[in-house]
């Protein structure tokens, strides 16, 4: 279960008896170390109150759409982003149906519309209705959509009959949710990433350093973590919060992003460098602030640890993948750096025209021996996926080689 901790979980609940398995989900997650916010259905209401739920997972509930004060702290777009899952339990055959014609008529059906994040549902209801043709015919357009059912089971049912649409118990939901972040093209690999920038002291109040937002690394994190890697971020200053299923160790200055790299490299098989790393420090950091009272000040500067070379030279030197940001001669300069550091594969990007530091979208040209292949201008969530998997393929062509 250690694949929930930190997932920032939705938990849909609509009309039927089964919604008293909810309460103890969610209680189970929150023991697990998950996050967890709860929708509920007009009709769930009815069977579990939403003071119940709130006191279980610690938020408020949300159940309508247009609640003005819901929408305010966080509507439906706004927790179909927060989300790393949303589990539907139970789903009803109601709620099953309106989800696989696309209806947006209620909150919950609305976000699962709106997420890009993994859906779950856990059906429930009458062994005649889960057996009628047309919830057969939804289940199957869900699953066509992506959507992953989780049961149900076969048993006794609420209603004295006994037959398949009984909810599946908690430790099952817990379990799928488990294996989910368990599996996928990175799943048990170790990867270590570096992100944001680092800065370097002139004086007590004074450093140099560059745009670097850490967007785009934090972005490669949160996708290694969705393709099932154990993933350690070690990142400099930034304004971003630790991704949900990521151990983060923040520093600030390039040696103390390289000792901290140096200590885990050996365990890692995929070293990512998308930090921005200076490149100079001043030779002498100054115990007082500089006063401005020359019309010149010269600033004496060494060269930095090459932290990307430093995992490169290894002997038992894991997949390595470095990020070249650059003004012009992208591909140039990336195969200059790719060959120079002996990296496996590299990312290029164009700093500028909205693209880069700081900004949402981004575009790579990845390199590799004997290979390239463009990833398109996109919001950097996207890209992050995309690299991930070309370099899922890269590492597992090159172990298996």
């Amino acid at each position: 279960m250690a694949r929930v901790n930190g997932r920032r979980i939705i938990v849909g609940v609509t009309g039927g008896i089964a919604a008293y398995k909810s309460a103890e989900l969610v209680r189970r997650l929150r023991r697990k170390g998950a996050e967890v916010r709860v929708v509920m259905t007009a009709s769930a209401v009815e069977f579990i109150t939403p003071l119940t739920m709130q006191a279980l997972s610690g938020n408020p509930v949300h159940t309508s759409l247009l609640d003005s004060s819901a929408e305010a702290a966080m509507g439906h777009i706004e927790l179909a982003r927060w989300a790393d899952a949303v589990l539907v339990a139970p789903a009803s055959a109601n709620f099953l149906a309106r989800m696989a014609h696309g209806l947006a008529d209620d909150l919950l059906a609305t976000l699962c519309l709106a997420t890009e994040a993994v859906v779950f549902v856990a059906p429930a209801m009458n062994r005649v209705m889960w057996a009628h043709p047309a919830t057969q015919h939804n289940c199957q357009v869900l699953e066509q959509c992506g959507v992953k059912l989780l049961g149900p089971a076969d048993g006794e049912q609420a209603c004295g009959e006994t037959g398949a649409g009984r909810m599946l118990e908690v430790e099952q939901l817990l379990d799928a949710l488990s294996n989910h972040w368990q599996q996928g093209p990175l799943a048990g690999c170790r990867l270590l990433l570096t992100a944001g920038p680092t800065r370097e002291a002139i004086d007590p109040v004074r450093y140099i350093s560059n745009h670097s937002s850490g967007k785009m690394g934090y972005a490669v994190a949160e996708a290694a973590v969705d393709a099932g890697a154990e993933v350690v971020l070690v990142s400099g200053p930034t304004a971003l919060a630790c991704p949900s299923g990521v151990e983060c160790l923040a520093v600030e200055t390039t040696a103390e992003m390289s000792e901290a790299v140096k200590a885990r490299a050996e365990n890692c098989q995929i070293f990512i460098a998308t930090a921005a790393v200076a490149d100079y420090r001043p030779a002498a950091v100054q115990a007082k602030k500089i006063k401005k009272d020359t019309a010149v000040l010269l600033l004496s500067l060494e060269r930095t640890e090459d932290v990307l070379s430093q995992v490169a030279a290894r002997p038992d030197k894991p997949f390595c993948v470095g990020f070249a940001a650059e003004t012009n001669d992208l591909e140039k300069y990336a195969q200059d750096k790719m060959q120079r550091k002996g990296l496996d594969m590299i990312a290029a990007n164009l700093v500028g025209d909205g693209l880069g530091f700081n900004a949402p979208d981004n575009a790579l040209t990845v390199l590799w021996s004997g290979g390239k292949q463009e990833i398109p201008r996109a919001d950097k969530g996207i890209v992050a996926r995309a690299l991930i998997t070309l370099i899922a393929e890269r590492y597992h062509a090159q172990s298996s080689s």
